[in-house]
């Protein structure tokens, strides 16, 4: 099947902005309202979450296996199996991030952290920018866990990967990040595990 060509769409107006306001800044996140005028001359705003970017690790351990976190999130009620993932600090490369967030959240290191690639999550209303990493050869490391984060570890065998991936809710990884981290890194297995 040839590659979409979308270089010959044909581009349509956007929406031209107004002016902005701030409308709430917190800790992580800052929500700025933007006033814009649509193509059609009617104008409207635009809630804005800004966010400074994210990482998402996917480590295989020395044993190969897919080391999880299980974590209890509160906006949503319940325990979430995921990857581990964090912001990126002001001034902080990606990688630095994921290689930082692997060890705060699991106590292990990797010894080789290679790109899978980027994404923007929800582009409706947020510019966060989530950048994928897989990080092979992973060993326990010395590690304090964060005591206000408890984080349980969830190994998977690697054999398992089809079945992460199965789809109609049958899969135990419901968070979106970590879905497209394990279809990545499952297209790209064989030249990243070779």
């Amino acid at each position: 099947m040839p590659p979409i060509e979308f270089s010959a769409l044909t581009a349509k107006p956007h929406e031209q902005h107004l002016s902005s306001r701030r409308a709430y800044d917190g800790h992580i996140l800052h929500l700025r309202v933007d006033d814009v005028r649509l193509p059609s001359g009617r104008e409207t705003v635009r809630e804005i979450v800004e966010h400074p970017g994210s990482v998402i690790v996917l480590p295989i351990t020395v044993d190969r296996e897919i080391l999880f976190i299980r974590q209890y999130r509160y906006v949503i009620g319940k325990n979430v199996i995921e990857l581990p993932a964090g912001l990126i600090d002001p001034d902080e490369a990606p990688e630095i991030a994921a290689a930082r967030e692997l060890h705060e959240e699991t106590g292990y290191r990797a010894n080789a952290l290679r790109f899978l690639g980027a994404a923007f999550i929800s582009p409706g209303y947020t510019q966060e920018r989530s950048h994928f990493y897989v990080a092979t050869g992973c060993e326990q490391v010395d590690h304090e866990p964060d005591q206000d984060e408890p984080i349980d570890l969830a190994h998977f065998p690697l054999d398992d990967l089809p079945n992460l991936l199965r789809s109609g809710g049958e899969s135990p990884v419901e968070n979106a990040q970590a879905l497209l981290a394990l279809n990545w890194f499952a297209r790209l297995q064989d030249e990243l595990m070779g």
